[in-house]
């Protein structure tokens, strides 16, 4: 999700490319081969598959967990659904383009691929911080102000809200769609040239500035700085509170104060895995634009820009089990949903075999039929000829 990075920085990353192109053109010494660095590249697609199929399978379940439980259908997770699928959409137009600059030596999505996709990107990335924003600010009402929290949280508000939440970030996206375009970079080293999806052209160096520096605050800081006085006041409550409360206080209450208090943790560990998992991307895109015009092809730039991108599409699977560990109510429907998606595969995988076996003893009286029709006039066959 790191906005652009990924994507942004998945563009502007294109421009040193992918594994291949890199060992081409910025492994002078010979060091590490071409075949060695083959290697590097399927293994470096073999953990992005990975990502891609954890985050798949853990945001799919989460989603149809909180959606099927009535129990489960409350304010936070309704913002928890949104972030769920925020990150498949992630998953899955970020993740398989960014690994595949790691097998093609060039940009394979054309034109209308390289505005569309970093679109998409970025309004998913925008989709998970506002979001988490938005948790934080429920929060926030949950324990500071309680008594205003039944007004402002109809379920049907709260859909608009995450409604809003998406639209404004497809506003936010839609200069990416504008600016992003094929464009020609070149490699100084060897005087090459290559083609790839940038956000802007290299021959620039304020718009470069202006848009990392922009990102960063939009999708990073102040969100994160919000988030931060939010938590600030729900600390200060809680210790008030904890203070306020008689010894031998209502047991109602208790419960309710400490299921706030654990909701409030499981959102706070989501916006720390956030900004954990986003700030490598971020701290790079930022290097990155004061350098446009040159491609950065030392080892320890790609080593850590493909850890930074490895992190970042990690945080799209991790909120999953952070909540199953975090939340014991989610691990109990999340089971019953392993369960049930478990017996509905065996009750497949019997259903198959018990028609495979229908379909062979079917096949079997038919070739014995025939064999026995075949038996019976070669019987026939030989009688007439022995008595001729």
């Amino acid at each position: 999700m790191s906005f652009e990075e990924p994507f942004h920085i998945t563009q502007e990353f294109d421009l040193y490319q992918n594994v291949s192109k890199w060992a081409h053109h910025g492994n002078h010494t010979g060091a590490t081969s071409e075949p060695s660095m083959f290697y590097i590249s399927i293994a470096i697609t073999a953990i992005y598959g990975v990502i891609i199929v954890v985050g798949l399978i853990g945001n799919i379940t989460l989603i149809k967990t909180l959606s099927s439980s009535k129990s489960m259908r409350n304010v936070p997770n309704l913002f928890m659904s949104s972030l769920a699928f925020g990150d498949l959409v992630l998953l899955v137009t970020c993740a398989p383009v960014d690994a595949s600059r790691y097998l093609a030596e060039e940009w394979l999505f054309g034109r209308v691929g390289c505005k569309l996709i970093p679109f998409i990107q970025l309004t998913s990335v925008g989709v998970s911080v506002f979001t988490l924003t938005a948790l934080s600010a429920d929060r926030y009402k949950a324990i500071v102000k309680p008594m205003d929290i039944q007004a402002s949280n109809a379920p049907a508000r709260i859909v608009l809200r995450a409604a809003v939440i998406w639209l404004f970030s497809m506003t936010l996206a839609v200069p990416e769609a504008v600016f992003s375009d094929l464009r020609s970079f070149s490699i100084h080293s060897t005087n090459e040239t290559f083609i790839t999806c940038a956000p802007y052209p290299h021959d620039g160096e304020l718009h470069p500035k202006i848009h990392s520096m922009a990102s960063f605050l939009i999708f990073y800081v102040i969100p994160l700085s919000v988030i931060s006085v939010y938590y600030l006041f729900i600390a200060r409550s809680l210790i008030r509170s904890a203070y306020n409360m008689p010894v031998e206080g209502n047991v109602h209450v208790r419960r309710q104060i400490e299921s706030r208090k654990r909701l409030a943790k499981t959102v706070l560990v989501f916006v720390g895995l956030f900004a954990v998992c986003w700030l490598p991307c971020h701290v790079i895109y930022l290097n990155r634009s004061y350098h446009y015009s040159e491609v950065d092809t030392s080892m320890a730039h790609f080593i850590f820009t493909v850890g930074a991108r490895i992190l970042a599409f990690t945080n799209s699977c991790v909120n999953p089990f952070a909540l199953y560990l975090l939340s014991k109510s989610f691990q109990k429907q999340f089971n019953k949903q392993l369960c049930c998606c478990c017996r509905a595969l065996a009750k497949r995988s019997q259903s198959q075999r018990r028609n495979r076996n229908n379909i062979h003893m079917t096949s079997l009286r038919t070739t014995n039929h025939s064999v026995a029709s075949l038996s019976f006039i070669n019987g026939k066959h030989i009688c007439q000829e022995d008595s001729v």
